[in-house]
């Protein structure tokens, strides 16, 4: 869509206009699943999307892994994307 803006730019025209939304992901590492656990978290997006826990990609992420809940990944609430970075983890890589 070209970015997180546009995204949204998009669900505000498509909610607007009763149009249903989706939102997914692919093998994001946690600050970018947090960023798209975010955008789905949006009224508009209505339709299932596909943004699934981080252990099923990674066995170990570079935040807290995302587990999913009842079918349901909970949305970051920390400033910024809403979760920090693991450095030792990234010291590593």
């Amino acid at each position: 869509m070209g970015g997180y803006l546009e995204a949204r730019r998009i669900h505000n025209l498509c909610r607007a206009h009763g149009i249903a939304t989706w939102c997914g992901g692919m093998l994001e590492t946690g600050l970018g699943r947090a960023a798209n656990v975010a955008l789905a978290a949006l009224p508009g997006f209505t339709l299932p999307g596909d943004t699934s826990g981080s252990r099923r990609c990674f066995a170990t992420d570079v935040t807290a892994p995302f587990a999913l809940d009842g079918g349901h990944l909970a949305v970051p609430t920390g400033p910024g994307l809403g979760v920090e970075p693991l450095t030792d983890v990234l010291e590593k890589r």
